[in-house]
């Protein structure tokens, strides 16, 4: 295969169908909180379902990504694109339709095993179809936009349909969408597959499992009752099983996660500065939605309005990443993109109470800096590795994603609210075990305020409003050093560009249509 070919018409066709799964998994994952309200109502679900609800999905798609990603290698990465679109319409549909919360958990459980399969197979495609360098970052780009766009505009969609239908009527956006990638497919994605690729192995596949789903649990645990034992415990196990299935793949010939691949000083570093550069954006933002709803009193559609702004930042700095990174070195862009995410940062650090046009300003500067990153972090992963391991790659990049997310919403958001549980002081007038009740979160210190008569009520809501705000200063300003450090890693050890090295003859992958 030629490493310079030009693509065609139909390629580019392609990718435009790829591009579907990137867009209805974003506007999926934006969509429920929204429902969640009217669905909890409707099916009588209590805080515990909802909590199920609200998690199974991410659960399932962060556990079974690294399986998913090495089966796509062995079976094809476009009949399991297929069949994982299949099966999230088929699932989509069930949850739209459910009639007790436990048939809405167990579609939303089948969901998040589809949705594992369409992340990975999606991105490696994209590799496998663009094999110019400057043409896989272009698609690379395109996927990280329409991801980003989905994410923005979700809400929006999602507040309208829930005006006008019932809230099942979010979950079958996703049916249209994957009944046209499943008619348009087979006539512009060539297949891709490892022929040499062996069969999958039962015990790597179950402490891969054992060891993310405890992790992602443990971290998001923490976030909602602190650093009580059950979540610690499930970290540990998650670790204690992580360093087994590390061992286990060391001992493999054909393994289910190639360790060699992070002997690669390009891939690896490029997924630190994507675990890292993702993570402060998680955690910010969940606070700066906070932000959004309860300091400046927006409603939720209205603050899905205003987060339009910043993810078409980064749908305007994933677009333009590829075409500076024919100008100047990948990685001098990604060390850039970093710098202008700090400058973003410390923009939020500056915001006044009622600063709304500041914080979203601030924000969109971050998410253009994070879109460079993105775009362009996500070629160098893939173009470090041979193109029998894209699946096993992209599935890499995705686990690495939603690790940094989960991360940042644990130790940023506890940075933010724990700032503001110090912070938050009000004058003799309130009660003290109200204002005890208030520093549990922002959202708890509006209930409280809500619940007393006036002037207190609006003295403490007043003093959780700056308490929240010097709290939300304080992660951005945490956020801003600790992009600026991965703006140095990025300057040393991503200055060449990463070439992926050829397979061995008897190890290339195949293609055919």
């Amino acid at each position: 295969m030629n490493d310079h070919e030009t693509a065609d018409r139909r390629k580019w066709l392609g990718l435009a169908v790829l591009a579907l799964p990137a867009l209805l998994l974003a506007i999926d994952l934006s969509v429920l909180s929204l429902a969640l309200p009217r669905l909890s109502e409707d099916l009588s679900a209590t805080s515990t379902e909802q909590l199920w609800i609200s998690d199974i999905y991410g659960f399932l798609v962060s556990g079974f990504l690294i399986t998913a990603g090495r089966l796509g290698d062995r079976i094809g990465r476009r009949k399991l694109l297929f069949i994982g679109a299949f099966g999230f319409a088929v699932a989509s549909a069930l949850a739209a339709f459910s009639t007790t919360v436990w048939m809405l958990i167990a579609a939303r459980a089948l969901m998040g095993v589809a949705g594992a399969t369409l992340a990975p197979s999606t991105l490696a495609l994209i590799s496998n179809i663009f094999t110019d360098t400057k043409q896989r970052a272009v698609g690379v780009a395109v996927y990280v936009s329409c991801f980003m766009g989905g994410a923005a505009f979700g809400p929006v969609v999602g507040g309208l349909m829930l005006q006008s239908f019932w809230w099942g009527s979010v979950f079958l956006l996703g049916v249209p969408v994957m009944v046209l990638l499943l008619i348009a497919g087979p006539f512009l994605l060539p297949e891709f597959r490892d022929e040499h690729a062996s069969t999958l192995d039962p015990l790597s596949v179950v402490l891969s499992l054992g060891a993310v789903l405890p992790i992602i649990y443990g971290i998001k645990e923490s976030v909602r009752v602190g650093l009580s034992v059950v979540p610690m415990l499930s970290i540990v196990v998650g670790v204690v099983l992580g360093a087994l299935f590390i061992r286990r793949q060391g001992r493999l010939s054909d393994p289910l996660l190639d360790l060699t691949l992070f002997r690669k000083p390009a891939f690896s570093a490029a997924l630190v500065v994507l675990l890292f550069a993702v993570g402060t954006q998680g955690g910010v933002m969940l606070l700066t939605n906070l932000d959004l709803q309860v300091v400046q009193g927006l409603s939720p559609l209205s603050a899905g309005l205003w987060g339009i702004a910043p993810a078409m930042g980064m749908v305007v700095g994933s677009m333009a990443a590829p075409a500076l990174a024919q100008k100047v070195q990948p990685g001098t862009v990604i060390t850039a993109g970093l710098i202008i995410a700090a400058a973003g940062y410390a923009t939020m650090t500056q915001t006044p109470v009622n600063g709304l046009g500041l914080l979203i300003g601030g924000a969109t500067v971050v998410f253009f800096g994070i879109g460079l990153v993105g775009a362009l972090a996500n070629n160098v992963v893939l173009g470090a590795v041979p193109p029998e391991r894209a699946g096993s790659a992209a599935a890499i990049v995705q686990t690495s994603g939603d690790l940094g997310i989960a991360l940042g919403i644990a130790v940023l958001g506890s940075v933010g609210t724990g700032w503001y549980a110090r912070q938050l002081t009000t004058g003799g007038d309130v009660p003290a075990e109200a204002l005890d009740k208030a520093r549990t979160s922002i959202t708890d210190a509006a209930v409280v305020a809500g619940s007393l008569p006036d002037p207190a009520g609006r003295t403490l809501m007043e003093a959780a409003r700056v308490a929240f705000t010097d709290g939300l200063h304080l992660t951005a300003l945490v956020s801003a050093v600790l992009v600026l450090g991965l703006a140095v890693l990025a300057a040393l050890a991503l200055r060449e560009r990463a070439t992926a090295p050829d397979a061995p003859a008897e190890k290339r992958s195949t293609l055919s249509h």
